[in-house]
């Protein structure tokens, strides 16, 4: 995770300008749960909630990577300041403690529940394995090389999109890895926003322009080969994964 120096240097206080935004994109996202009656409101901290702009979600954005803010989505508003604030500014307990108005011990829980949730178990060999056949994926689909599509998906493969995933003319399920890989190469541009994270405990990916999740792909593999590759997108479905991160 690194702050993304070129547009931050023009910034007069980068640490004073991350603290602000990063809180306010936490609380906005409590605010819309309390207009959405999503859950009780109740009072997180002193900081007025106040508008975020664009530019400031895409700077924070490319601070602390795609995948983690599709996860830190799962977390609560004052676990989010927290972690990110500690974790991927390496600002001190005691300031973090005063912008959300808690004690030092009560931020450091705060933190640490938070990574828990934020990152899978140890890498086993397994898991390992799949993330390096689905980063060749990924990297594939991102410059559309049919041919290196092909080279890492099963011949017999399996593309399943529910309704929302699926684009105009685009079939439930596509079988055979020429045509799959011809499709993929045709939609590219999802691949831009690709990242991979840990999708029920299994190898998977998040398309998260932004930050703002879209899709989740979930992949099953035969060996070195992707078999059977699922493109997620409803909110039922998005709502119900257990999405982590794998460590870099």
């Amino acid at each position: 995770m690194r702050a993304a120096q070129k547009d931050l240097r023009a910034i007069e206080n980068p640490t004073a300008w991350l603290t602000t935004i990063v809180s306010r994109l936490c609380l906005d996202t409590l605010a819309a749960r309390r207009r959405r009656n999503a859950e009780p409101w109740q009072e997180e901290s002193a900081f007025a909630v106040t508008a975020v702009t664009a530019e400031d979600q895409r700077l924070v954005a490319e601070s602390v990577g795609l995948a983690l803010l599709v996860v830190l989505e799962r977390l609560s508003p004052l676990e989010r300041v927290a972690f990110v604030l500690h974790d991927a500014f390496a600002l001190p307990f005691e300031e973090i403690a005063r912008v959300i108005d808690r004690s030092v011990v009560a931020t450091k829980k705060l933190a640490s529940r938070a990574r828990q949730r934020v990152y899978g178990a140890p890498v086993s060999e397994r898991v390992a394995r799949d993330r390096a056949v689905v980063e060749e994926f990924l990297a594939a689909a991102r410059s559309g090389d049919v041919e290196a599509l092909v080279a890492v998906l099963a011949p017999d493969v399996v593309r399943r999109a529910d309704s929302v995933a699926r684009g105009e003319g685009m079939p439930a399920e596509l079988r055979g890895a020429d045509a799959v890989a011809e499709e993929i190469a045709a939609n590219q541009a999802r691949a831009t926003f690709a990242r991979v994270v840990l999708v029920d405990g299994g190898v998977g990916a998040v398309v998260a322009p932004f930050g703002k999740l879209r899709f989740v792909l979930r992949f099953t593999l035969a060996g070195e080969r992707i078999r059977i590759f699922e493109v997620l997108g409803t909110k039922e479905a998005l709502e119900s994964l257990d999405l982590r991160l794998l460590p870099p």
